[in-house]
């Protein structure tokens, strides 16, 4: 079945993924699925976090419509991305750039083809005119060529650069979800090559140090305590079992972590 999927931050009290569903519905019979509205205002790293973290998970095909643009109505393109698997329409801010890379073989198309956008177009809700309109064409086959013109001067994101050695892992807190999980940018894959389960690890983070078990997950540790885990999103977390972990930490985005252990 045809899918189209919704990231913003429009909220969900108002009627602007409404807007932009009925537009998508207009056009297309394809799946319309949510995956969330409730990013933080303007924040473009933490949209394209959460876009990265779910989109692997939907099937060949998927077109992810994704809209966290506080650029709306200046020069900056819209883009549509085909990768591997999947594609992504939004603008280009680098909301959409850490997922095409990771889904892989990704080429970037600038949306030009006003054939294929509603009319009249609105200056501050390209959402609806712009992304909605092109994801739905493109579950009906249209081909991609007919979007726009392929490009290679796109606005880059990246989550920084994690640095992990045999006795250190060092990089910076990437997200803070609603339970207090401190995800940092340091990659599962990566860590696991120096560090087993069932070790305590000195934790450097926002001004404080504290020596801390890694472990496999929540409940290896009793309620109220400190962790460090793997997290779903395949980063080093660090968290509190039943706890908030970035409240008691004063933990911020972009704060650096480190780890000792050896």
């Amino acid at each position: 079945m045809k899918t189209i999927t919704f990231l913003t931050d429009f909220g969900t009290d108002n009627g602007y993924v409404a807007q932009m569903k009925g537009v998508a519905l207009g056009i297309t019979d394809a799946r319309l699925v949510d995956i969330t509205h409730e990013v933080t205002p303007h924040h473009i790293r933490e949209g394209a976090f959460l876009l990265k973290t779910v989109a692997p998970y939907y099937p060949i095909g998927t077109v992810h419509v994704a809209v966290v643009d506080p650029g709306v109505g200046t020069s900056r393109k819209g883009l549509l991305i085909t990768t591997r698997s999947q594609i992504l329409v939004g603008p280009d801010n680098g909301l959409l750039i850490p997922t095409a890379r990771f889904l892989g073989d990704f080429t970037v198309y600038e949306i030009t083809n006003k054939n294929n956008l509603l009319t009249p177009l609105s200056h501050t809700f390209h959402g609806r005119d712009v992304f909605t309109p092109v994801a739905a064409h493109i579950t009906n086959g249209v081909p991609f060529e007919e979007i726009g013109k392929r490009i290679t001067d796109w606005v880059d994101l990246d989550f920084g650069q994690a640095e992990v050695t045999e006795k250190t892992a060092q990089g910076k807190v990437l997200y803070i979800d609603r339970f207090g999980n401190v995800i940092t940018n340091i990659p599962a894959y990566q860590l696991m090559k120096v560090l087993s389960y069932e070790k305590n690890v000195m934790m450097f983070l926002g001004g404080n140090t504290k020596e801390v078990p890694f472990v496999q997950s929540y409940s290896f540790v009793q309620k109220g305590e400190l962790l460090v885990t793997i997290g779903s999103s395949n980063y080093l977390e660090i968290s509190m079992n039943q706890g908030n972990a970035a409240q008691m930490l004063g933990a911020k985005e972009n704060d650096e972590v480190k780890l000792l252990f050896g």
